[in-house]
């Protein structure tokens, strides 16, 4: 709840609800403080956000447990309202393309029937071996094809999909299937993947994907997500933004990011993305 005070006091718009965060058996207390703040939900993250188990997070090894867990999820999550819930796939390889594939339905299902929807998110090729087998929105499209649910939809994020070949013309094709925007620029070089700097620091080129966001016409939220290691994941970086006061970086970022869109390019250019790999 105090980072709520912080993003109101900074003047955003909305919040991101990390389902981790929220105090247990404190629900009604946080959806209270939320809705009198005036501040809108952006994206949700579940307390189990990936149908393969993660190596680099706790949680159930069994998917089956871990999609029950996802949907208990969402009935927790609802009345927050957020613009969606982040699903990851989690690490696989072709052979458990069909578990992700009947969990996303399962998932799916669920969330209609509570009124949401699920952000497939797609995660950067360099570290996400970790953490999924989609690197891309057109990989992260040919699953919701085969899932064939309405209540699916896309989470897109510059830190993970800046370097990918043709990102611009990716959002153009797939904005219509996006339930939410992370926004986190890219350290160069990242020292790993909760490294990543506020918009305008690093190498992510935000202004070229911000402008073809707004070309596409995303009118959702642009939501900050900043991964950096205060020691949480093994890593204490001695600049860690998570070692700044909220009200602080919450204040910093909103800048930050305002900065990064007033430079934003309105018209397009180069298809292939600087940094593609």
């Amino acid at each position: 709840m105090a980072d709520i005070r912080a993003y109101r006091a900074a003047g955003a718009d909305g919040i991101g609800i990390w389902e981790i965060k929220l105090p247990h058996g404190g629900e009604a207390e946080a959806l209270e403080e939320l809705e009198s703040s005036g501040l809108g939900s952006a994206a949700a993250i579940p307390a189990v956000p990936s149908i393969l188990p993660l190596p680099l997070m706790d949680g159930p090894s069994d998917p089956a447990e871990r999609i029950d867990a996802i949907c208990a999820s969402l009935h927790r999550l609802a009345p927050f309202r957020p613009s969606g819930v982040v699903c990851l796939t989690g690490p696989g390889d072709g052979n458990d393309r069909e578990t992700v594939i009947s969990g996303l339905r399962t998932i799916a299902a669920e969330a209609e029937r509570v009124g949401m929807r699920v952000g497939l998110e797609a995660i950067n090729r360099l570290g996400g071996e970790n953490w999924t087998m989609i690197n891309s929105l057109p990989e992260a499209a040919e699953l919701l094809e085969e899932a064939d649910e309405p209540a699916l939809g896309l989470q897109f994020d510059s830190w993970h999909l800046w370097n990918t070949s043709d990102v611009c013309g990716d959002i153009a094709r797939y904005v219509d299937l996006f339930v939410g925007v992370h926004v986190a620029d890219w350290r160069e070089p990242p020292r790993g993947w909760a490294d990543r700097v506020l918009p305008g620091g690093g190498e992510a080129n935000l202004p070229q994907i911000l402008g073809a966001l707004e070309r596409a016409g995303w009118d959702g939220y642009y939501d900050l997500e900043i991964f950096s290691d205060n020691g949480t994941f093994g890593n204490a970086w001695p600049d860690s933004l998570w070692d700044v006061p909220a009200a602080e970086l919450a204040r910093a970022g909103k800048e930050a990011f305002e900065r990064t869109w007033a430079s934003r390019i309105r018209t397009p250019v180069d298809p292939v993305s600087p940094g593609a790999v």
